[in-house]
């Protein structure tokens, strides 16, 4: 009898799944606390020493002229000097591209904080030197600083994470604002330094995580992906990807980057131009430009700033707003915290929506209870808890992951523009919002945070019909993911497709790329 043998489907070799190594873990903390972190404390820096800085304006301006200022210029300089930080912003995203292209995604990092020591030090010693003007100069300076690092730091750790950390650690950017923000809200303080000494020594210390981001990254690897991709130093990419995952094992990646570069080589590189109106990437485009439009048109800033009114509104004393305040801005950094745990488990599109539908319902409600404030004694506590509520459905989604999105929907050629584009539509939207709130609230009163639902509920449809999910893929997978939509057929090495598209063999890539250095002309 013969005998028989059972068969077995193979064994599908299980994905080896990327670990926080120390490096990555540093590179991460160096690059946000030097530069993110910045980003946030600039937002919440000049917001609780506002009638001191303006005592000062007015000061030097009679010292000069022998006049008070006029109650009109007073409020334009002001405006400038709030205003002039989201402008600078949107300059700064406009040379994200050219940097990153030219010197390196760390290269960048490095050549800002230019734009932070610099404006520091002027700022710190204003007082001495008599001169408002170079507080409103250095507030658009810092801000092209904070438009660089807003749009570099996300690239730069989502190129260098392992695609499952890369929602995690692509959301440490937003941790680390929202720490700024924090730690300008403490500094300001009456006791510390939100006071008529202490303002300029609070403007200058956004110098102090620039100097320690100039010291400490350069011990850190460029970009793999970077190095690999547009330098062509493939040694110098395995050996920084080598300290990244802490293993020597890193073909697998290579491979993908490779993988990468050959679907792309028709596209070449794009031009912010070019990507406006290449169709392969329509969707992606589209969709980085609403996810950031709705997170800032939605009303984050305007809640922000209309908080101390409904606290004080709701009988919180005038003495102790700046705690609420700060009590506020901590439950913001507390649920951005809870984002990093949740985003690669989640996934990015669940939080988004969440996110959106939480900030509608708390703009609806914020809303009615305002109107009725005066009238129903336990409204203005509903007011409080609308704006909380507010803020923690922001933390969870609408704020952090679009910069992750960004990072994953765009490949090597294209991501440069996409996050000119983006960053871009993230500063104009943040200053049309500064520019033109005070207005709505005067004219539309209780009603303008109706506005913002609406934007809110907006953003929320479109992310429901457009926006795929994309934790656990690689860029080439969303790739694929996002060319279904755009009506194009792409190859991929994906498990989901590779039984249509068989992925090219890495030693073909390889005997490639040998080619064409030894071919010479006829």
């Amino acid at each position: 009898m013969a005998e028989e043998i059972e068969y077995k489907d193979p064994v599908e070799p299980e994905e080896k799944k990327g670990k926080l190594t120390a490096t990555l873990l540093l590179v991460t903390l160096v690059s946000t606390v030097g530069s993110s972190f910045q980003y946030g404390y600039n937002v919440a820096s000049v917001n609780s020493p506002a009638p001191f800085m303006q005592s000062f304006y007015n000061e030097t301006y009679l010292e000069r002229y022998g006049s008070l200022m006029g109650k009109d210029l007073e409020t334009i300089l002001w405006s400038l000097t709030v205003s002039l930080y989201p402008l600078g912003g949107f300059f700064g995203s406009l040379l994200v591209g050219p940097l990153v292209n030219t010197i390196g995604r760390k290269g960048t990092l490095l050549l800002n904080n230019i734009f932070s020591i610099v404006p520091a030090i002027l700022m710190g010693t204003s007082v001495l030197s008599k001169s408002f003007e170079v507080i409103i100069a250095c507030r658009l300076v810092i801000g092209i600083c904070a438009g660089l690092s807003s749009n570099v730091v996300p690239m730069y750790l989502g190129e260098m994470s392992p695609k499952n950390l890369r929602g995690a650690i692509g959301v440490m950017p937003q941790l680390l604002i929202t720490i700024g923000i924090l730690f300008a809200q403490i500094f300001g303080i009456r006791m510390i330094l939100g006071n008529s000494d202490g303002w300029p020594i609070l403007l200058a210390l956004t110098g102090i995580p620039a100097v320690v981001q100039l010291m400490l990254l350069p011990f850190f690897p460029e970009s793999p992906r970077y190095t690999l991709l547009q330098k062509g130093k493939e040694d110098e990419a395995k050996k920084a990807l080598k300290r990244l995952r802490a293993c020597d094992d890193v073909d697998d990646e290579i491979k993908e980057m490779y993988q990468e570069d050959q679907s792309e080589k028709a596209d070449g590189r794009l031009s912010v131009g070019n990507l406006c109106t290449f169709r392969p990437l329509r969707w992606q485009l589209i969709s980085i430009i609403v996810m950031n439009m709705g997170q800032q048109l939605s009303g984050i800033n305007a809640v922000y700033y209309y908080a101390d009114t409904i606290y004080s509104q709701a009988g919180v004393p005038d003495g102790t707003v700046q705690y609420v305040t700060v009590a506020t801005g901590s439950v913001n950094v507390l649920m951005t915290l809870a984002a990093i745990f949740i985003v690669d488990s989640w996934g990015r599109r669940l939080l988004l929506l969440l996110g959106f539908a939480t900030c509608c319902t708390a703009c609806v409600v914020l809303t009615i209870a305002l109107v009725y404030q005066s009238t129903v004694h336990w409204m203005p506590y509903l007011s409080i808890a609308c704006v909380i509520i507010y803020v923690i459905g922001h933390a969870i989604g609408p704020s952090p992951i679009p910069y992750v999105i960004t990072t994953e929907m765009f490949r090597q050629a294209s991501r440069p523009a996409a996050f000119m584009v983006a960053g871009s539509v993230h500063w104009l939207s943040n200053f049309t919002v500064g520019l033109i709130f005070e207005f709505l609230r005067k004219g539309l009163g209780s009603y303008c945070f109706i506005l913002f639902a609406a934007i809110c509920l907006a953003t929320f449809l479109f992310i429901f019909f457009v926006v795929p999910e994309t934790k656990g893929k690689t860029f080439l997978e969303i790739s694929q993911i996002m060319a279904k939509k755009n009506g194009l057929d792409e190859i991929t090495d994906s498990k989901e497709f590779q039984d249509l598209n068989p992925p090219m063999d890495y030693t073909t890539l390889e005997k490639e790329k040998a080619d064409k250095a030894t071919v010479t002309p006829m």
